[in-house]
């Protein structure tokens, strides 16, 4: 077949879905990668894709730009005759299925990590707004020829209830996959004071990630004189409305709350210097850096919340704390600094969930089989 992976940054199709085009193209179908301008278009052209730069302005919400966004997408699947169209996130799942919702031969599958700001923020746009993109959402999934893939039961459950989907349609696939070669337990840790405990938070720079939480457990702690460093690796995300600004992060900083170590280009080194990663989102999809820590064999903390309660079961594998609750934060992380025998154990087990149920080798292959559901038609 040829097919189409739509996202609305490069930097996902590079980091989150190369795995899966590489796996495509090796098994004969024709790829063709599009997302918005960005530095990784390049490096998906260096490994030998076809990137096309699509007109897309995540943040517009001018009717006349998004209308030509749509129709630039229609002339697209036209002209490259396209058999499938993989659309990923809310936004190119709606324009992705839209441009192509009345043709009889392209089939459609979108996978929606997580329900997004819309349905995740209670601010007055986000309000507004979701009654909107519900419509467009109902209009978009439905169909003979398509299919939407969930990362966890209760977005399963959530888009049955509202019945923006045929249950026939959904498919349950975790994630994108990790590669958990890569991404494996060091040899050796670097030396330091037996009593100092390293804690990440790995993620873009946005509130729901849980940064107000986590500052809050590092003001705590460090007040009460433990040996503990905070860091937080990811940028900050202009394109979504609960970006953290960066001045704030650098206050953080400079008040010693914590080193922020921007974009990290090599993640599995930056897990071996840490000791456990915390995650305190308010909801996932399925949090990819979660997996990699625990691929990594580090200890790890995140929210009961759907999404973050699919990768962690408390107390086997890492440990959960309600949502939006920074001192149950504090007191989690503060547990396994005090408990280094159980913080080796859940990272051991973490390490046997990722290779059990997140290996990018089983995610593709269920991915796969979704396409392979639909025969092209000419």
């Amino acid at each position: 077949m040829k097919i189409l992976l739509f996202a609305n940054t490069d930097w996902y199709l590079y980091n989150f879905r190369r795995s899966l085009a590489i796996a495509l193209r090796e098994e004969g179908h024709n790829v063709i990668l599009v997302s918005p301008e960005g530095p990784y278009g390049e490096k998906l052209r260096e490994l030998g894709f076809r990137w096309i730069p699509a007109p897309m302005n995540r943040r517009s919400l001018n009717p006349v730009r998004e209308l030509r966004l749509i129709l630039w997408l229609r002339r697209l699947l036209s002209c490259e005759k396209i058999d499938l169209i993989h659309n990923f996130t809310i936004k190119c799942a709606v324009y992705g299925s839209l441009a192509s919702r009345f043709s009889r031969s392209q089939a459609r599958v979108n996978a929606v990590a997580g329900m997004g700001y819309v349905f995740t923020s209670e601010n007055f746009k986000a309000r507004t707004l979701r009654p909107i993109v519900r419509i467009l959402m109902f209009v978009a999934l439905g169909g003979k020829r398509t299919r939407l893939i969930l990362q966890n039961p209760d977005d399963v459950h959530l888009f049955e209830q509202a019945k923006l989907a045929k249950p026939a349609n959904i498919r349950l696939i975790p994630g994108s996959g990790v590669d958990c070669q890569k991404f494996s337990p060091p040899l050796s840790k670097p030396a330091r004071s037996v009593r100092t405990m390293r804690v990440l938070l790995p993620a873009r720079l946005l509130w729901d990630k849980g940064l107000a939480e986590f500052i809050e457990a590092a003001k705590e702690l460090l007040q009460s004189g433990r040996e503990i460093e905070f860091l937080i690796a990811g940028t900050p995300d202009p394109g979504n409305p609960a970006a953290v600004p960066e001045t704030t992060v650098r206050q953080w900083e400079k008040d010693g709350l914590l080193q922020w170590l921007g974009h990290v280009d090599d993640m599995p080194e930056l897990f071996h210097s840490v000791d456990v990663v915390a995650l305190p989102s308010y909801r996932e999809g399925l949090p990819k850096g979660l997996i990699e820590a625990g691929a990594c064999g580090l200890a790890l903390i995140t929210t009961d919340v759907p999404g973050c309660r699919e990768v962690v079961q408390h107390r086997k594998n890492g440990l959960l704390v309600p949502a939006k609750n920074g001192q149950a934060l504090a007191q989690a992380i503060a547990e396994l600094h005090d408990d280094v025998a159980l913080r080796h154990a859940i990272g051991t087990a973490a390490r046997q969930t990722a290779l059990d149920e997140f290996d990018e080798k089983i995610i593709i292959k269920q991915t796969l089989a979704v396409y392979q559901e639909f025969t092209p038609v000419r």
